[in-house]
């Protein structure tokens, strides 16, 4: 991925844009840190095109139908009251 100043991708956003969507997502910093990415539009619709509502995402974690707990008998230290 390549990486732009905030400047420099204000004052060459046509180039930044052609670069997204030939060369792939494109990181915009400021004072050194990653602060954005600027995406082709097909990298966005393939990224929101695979969404569930929140029901389905809890519903689809992992089963726990035979899940066993087991008990460690242990009854702790003696404590001198």
């Amino acid at each position: 991925m390549a990486t732009w100043q905030v400047q420099e991708a204000k004052t060459r956003f046509s180039e930044l844009m052609e670069e997204a969507d030939a060369q792939g997502p494109q990181i915009i910093t400021r004072h050194g840190s990653e602060r954005a990415v600027l995406l082709s539009i097909t990298d966005y619709r393939a990224l929101t095109a695979i969404q569930t509502d929140f029901k389905s995402y809890l519903l689809g974690g992992p089963k726990t139908d035979s899940f066993e707990a087991t008990r460690d008998q242990d009854t702790g230290r003696k404590v001198r009251l």
